[in-house]
């Protein structure tokens, strides 16, 4: 959230303390530190009105305001979260919440069961928060944390943009838990185990909720994976037939080098045969006289 001033200011006259809904009880208000009421008041039973920038935190009345480090950082956080709320569960922006008697006012991110709740007949109350600080006084946020905490919100997960930093409330011990960036959130309400180091850098972003949507079966994630597969495919056997006509072309290279001895030493064969018995030539006897038949001429008497 964002606020009109960094510390908390002293309210004007008459707002310091917000009194409950009246239900006939004598006990008109509570200041912070007594006793919890018996009986909380429902989620939705507002002391502001919702849809604009009013506030209550321990009966001061506060406004959200705009603020650039804080939206930019809040939307990043809303795309990580988002794909990664688990089944049966959904998430909310700035769902403004009662969290006790003094005290209205929403987180920036949630995370809580569908339905309702059958001990009020209201939604159920928020189970997993997370709160952007840019400007904000970690006085306030703090307050905020201690109110959550006390009306039963299991955790609560806050990134500390000028540090660069998230932290986890810890109600035993009443302060900020730094958590590594190398870490995991797990929790019922996430579908997946949810990289700390993806709500600071964009790029683990992308990838956290990439695997988020894997998870959850979106059809288009998987549509994209077979087209992929069968792109991988159709290239493999381009490279197969590619591969093949070269270990053919070697197979081949090997057989005719093979074939060529063999023929190269049937030819050598009819060469040494050749010189060990020569063939007949025109020297020969039989052809001399054959020839010599053939070229005298018959005689004729007169």
């Amino acid at each position: 959230m964002r606020y009109a001033c960094s510390a908390a200011p002293k309210p004007p006259a008459g707002q310091r303390l917000l009194a409950p809904p009246d239900s006939g009880s004598s006990s008109g208000m509570r200041l912070p530190g007594e006793t919890k009421p018996a009986a909380w008041p429902r989620v939705d039973e507002h002391l502001v009105v919702p849809e604009t920038r009013e506030e209550v935190v321990r009966g001061r009345k506060v406004l959200a305001l705009p603020a650039n480090p804080h939206g930019k950082r809040h939307l990043k956080l809303d795309y990580v979260v988002s794909a990664h709320v688990a089944d049966g569960y959904e998430g909310a922006t700035d769902l403004l919440t009662r969290f006790s008697s003094q005290s209205n006012f929403a987180t920036d991110t949630c995370i809580f069961r569908k339905g309702k709740d059958p001990s009020t007949d209201a939604r159920w109350l928020e189970e997993l928060a997370f709160e952007v600080v840019a400007e904000q006084s970690l006085h306030n946020i703090t307050e905020r944390a201690k109110e959550l905490s006390a009306r039963g919100v299991r955790r609560l997960i806050t990134i500390f943009v000028k540090k660069d930093e998230v932290c986890e409330w810890s109600p035993q011990d009443e302060r900020w838990v730094v958590l590594d960036p190398d870490s995991v959130l797990t929790d019922r309400t996430l579908r997946r185990p949810l990289k700390v180091r993806a709500l600071l850098d964009a790029a683990e972003a992308d990838n956290a909720v990439v695997d988020a949507l894997k998870d959850k079966g979106n059809r288009r994630i998987a549509d994209l994976e077979a087209a992929s597969h069968d792109e991988g495919h159709r290239e493999g056997r381009r490279e197969g037939i590619r591969e093949g006509f070269r270990e053919g072309r070697r197979e081949g290279r090997r057989e005719g080098r093979t074939e060529g001895r063999t023929d190269g030493g049937r030819t050598s064969s009819w060469y040494v045969l050749g010189s060990r018995f020569p063939r007949p030539t025109s020297s020969g006897p039989n052809c001399s006289s054959s020839r010599t038949r053939r070229s005298k001429p018959s005689s004729t008497t007169s």
